[in-house]
C-alpha cells in the first residue's frame, strides 16, 4: 500500500508553475500553502496530512487537500484511516470510493513514497522515487465532506493503488497485507490528464473502462530505492530532510540491489 510520503513544496507546485501564470503561484503561496503541512521530507498517511491536489475542477490550480478520504454522505471521519488508500480493482464499485471515482478524480505530486519491507521478523522501511529524480503523479480520488459539528467544508482525499511491479512485489512483503503486495499508480504525463478529465455522463462506461486502464504498475526499471533510517518508534528523527538519506542496516544481510 502507499501510506507514507515525500511532497515537497516545490514539487507540489511544478503543475501551477508550468502553466506560466506567475500570479497564479503567488496566489497559491498567500491563500493555500499556509493551510497545509508542506514540506513532507516523511508523513505518515495516519497522520493526515494536507498537500495540494489538482482535479479537473481547475486542472493547474490546487486545492488543499487532507489524506484519507471521507465521502460526502458520512456522518462522520471517524473511518479515515481505512479510506488513505483505494485499490484500482474496486475504486469504481466500493460505496466509499465509486461516487469519487466517477466525478472527483485528482493527481498527487509527490518527490517520493516509502515502504516497510518485512525480514527475519523485522521490518525495514525502504524510500522509493523515479530515477530522473522528477515528481511521482499518484492517480486519487478526493471528496468535499461538510463536518456537521462545525459546518466546516473539508477536502478529503486517497491515493489509488494497483498491483506491484517484481521490484514493489519484493518491497512489499507484508505478511499480514489482506491484498498482498501492493503499489501506488503512477501516472505518466499523458495519463495524468486523461485521469482528471471530467466525468462524461453520456459516454461514461466507455470512459470508466479506459480510466481502468490507466490503473497499472508503473516499470520498475525507471525506479531506484535505498534503505532508510526508522520511520516508526523510538529512532524515528521526524520530519526532516534527513529522513531520506540512505541508511545501511547491520543486521540486513540482503543483497537488495540485486533486486532492480
Amino acid at each position: 500500500m502507499c501510506y507514507d510520503i515525500k511532497a515537497q513544496l516545490e514539487t507540489q507546485l511544478l503543475r501551477a508553475e508550468r502553466d506560466g501564470d506567475a500570479h497564479a503561484v503567488e496566489e497559491i503561496m498567500e491563500r493555500l500553502v499556509p493551510f497545509t503541512d508542506l514540506p513532507l521530507h516523511h508523513s505518515k498517511g495516519f497522520d493526515h496530512p494536507s498537500i495540494l491536489i489538482y482535479t479537473d475542477e481547475d486542472p493547474y490550480f490546487p486545492k488543499v487537500s487532507t489524506w484519507g478520504l471521507v465521502p460526502e454522505d458520512a456522518k462522520d471521519k471517524s473511518f479515515w484511516n481505512n479510506t488513505l488508500n483505494a485499490r484500482g480493482e474496486t475504486v469504481f464499485k466500493l460505496p466509499s470510493f465509486r461516487d469519487s471515482a466517477k466525478r472527483k478524480r485528482c493527481i498527487v505530486h509527490c518527490d517520493a513514497f516509502f515502504e516497510h519491507h518485512h525480514n527475519g521478523g523485522a521490518t525495514y522501511p525502504f524510500h522509493i522515487r523515479k530515477k530522473d529524480k522528477q515528481p511521482l503523479v499518484f492517480a486519487g480520488i478526493w471528496s468535499e465532506w461538510r463536518d456537521p459539528e462545525n459546518n466546516g467544508l473539508w477536502n478529503t482525499f486517497a491515493i489509488v493503488t494497483t498491483e506491484p511491479n517484481p521490484l514493489m512485489s519484493i518491497l512489499h512483503n507484508n505478511p499480514k497485507a489482506k491484498f498482498g503486495p501492493r503499489m501506488p499508480v503512477i501516472l505518466d504525463e499523458s495519463s495524468q490528464e486523461e485521469w482528471i478529465m471530467p466525468y462524461d455522463e453520456k459516454n461514461w462506461e466507455a470512459q470508466k473502462k479506459h480510466l481502468k486502464g490507466l490503473l497499472k504498475p508503473y516499470p520498475q526499471e525507471e525506479l531506484e530505492f535505498h534503505t532508510v533510517d526508522r520511520l516508526r518508534g523510538k529512532a524515528y528523527r521526524g520530519n526532516v530532510p534527513q529522513i531520506a538519506d540512505k541508511f545501511e542496516y547491520t543486521d540486513f544481510n540482503i543483497d537488495y540491489t540485486k533486486w532492480a
